[in-house]
């Protein structure tokens, strides 16, 4: 009898995530049974529908139609209602990715009602409890029966937090597999008629999403001086704003700090489009964590709009730079984007598109 697997998603980077993961499901149909639930933390199609069809995911067998809402809105919703699907339907397995608040409550259900959780993307830690996703990181480590990590410092992280690390699996980088098994029709796409005066190498790309960053007027405003200044070295700065960020933006009375400067806002694009962009751009300023790892294969620099970053590794290969919102140190690091080598830059060990395969080795 094939295992019936939940695979279950909420927002853009999950898609990248299980979409590896449902590549190679789907070619054991005699092993597992794989079932899509998506959340519906993220609603908007640019935020997700149109991920699911350019991935190959296809639509979910389940949607929880969540919406936003709170952390404690969002995680009690998707627990009800994740709870009453895994009871009506028995799952012998479900798989979580990443730390968004579906991530926590999914494997809170699961573990709830008894079912095996397997957490993709576990031990990354950024060690600042003001963090949502830090505190989801924690917690889903902590009650997962598989932990399946994408970097060193989450094997020692899960050590130093006294994990039995028989359930700790160094696999790799499942949303880089995604990105291997797509990057030469990634290459080869043409952009669209909008984006189509930007030439390879001249712009810079930056997105800008997490609350601590634009949901407060004075972080808004240091964040969008921080933009301007990073765009007078290059020729134009795209800016694919979140549409919170851009609601924002109006809201505070800011655009004035970036209309007198090389700045385009643009609407959330495709994971096609976006990485697209990425690839031919100079550099990016993000506060994501998918994308330093994005960029840190692509040997594209990045810039993180953070304090912290989870994701150490992309610090030491060397493309990676923690600013914060300071414009001296965004400086600093725009200057060294400007010099960096691409062609000496090689990816790091295990992300090499193969992740999934050990995931699959231990789940089997």
């Amino acid at each position: 009898m094939p295992t019936l697997t939940y695979v279950v998603a909420g927002a853009r980077p999950n898609f990248m995530k299980i979409a590896a993961v449902l590549h190679e499901l789907r070619k054991y149909p005699d092993v597992f049974t794989p079932r899509v639930v998506h959340t519906g933390q993220h609603y908007d199609y640019a935020l997700s529908q149109v991920f699911l069809k350019q991935l190959g995911i296809g639509a979910p067998d389940y949607f929880l139609n969540v919406g936003s809402g709170s952390h404690a809105f969002q995680t009690g919703q998707v627990l009800m209602a994740f709870e009453k699907l895994i009871m009506e339907e028995r799952p012998n397995l479900v798989i979580v990715v990443g730390d968004i608040n579906s991530t926590l409550a999914a494997a809170l259900a699961a573990v709830k009602c008894g079912v095996t959780v397997a957490h993709v993307e576990a031990g990354l830690r950024s060690f600042d409890m003001t963090m949502p996703e830090e505190i989801n990181r924690l917690l889903t480590d902590r009650i997962s029966h598989y932990l399946f990590v994408s970097e060193p410092s989450g094997m020692d992280n899960l050590k130093n937090e006294g994990c039995d690390m028989s359930h700790a699996h160094l696999v790799g980088n499942v949303m880089i597999d995604t990105l291997t098994r797509h990057i030469t029709e990634i290459r080869a796409m043409v952009l669209p008629q909008t984006l189509s005066s930007v030439k390879t190498g001249t712009y810079a790309v930056c997105t800008l999403h997490r609350p601590s960053n634009v949901d407060d007027k004075e972080s808004l405003t240091r964040a969008m001086d921080v933009i301007a200044h990073a765009a007078r070295r290059v020729d134009t700065l795209l800016f694919a704003a979140h549409p919170r960020t851009v609601k924002n933006i109006a809201a505070f009375g800011l655009q004035n700090r970036i209309d007198s400067h090389n700045v385009k806002i643009v609407e959330p694009l495709g994971y096609f489009e976006f990485i697209h962009l990425v690839d031919n751009a100079k550099f990016v300023l993000t506060d994501s964590g998918g994308i330093q790892e994005e960029t840190t294969w692509l040997g594209v620099p990045c810039i993180t709009l953070r304090e912290s970053t989870e994701r150490p590794l992309t610090c030491a290969s060397g493309t990676n730079t923690v600013t914060g919102l300071e414009v001296q140190k965004v400086s600093i690091a725009s200057d060294a984007a400007m010099r960096f080598m691409r062609s000496e830059h090689k990816p790091p060990t295990l992300w090499d598109g193969c992740a999934v395969l050990r995931i699959l080795d231990v789940l089997c």
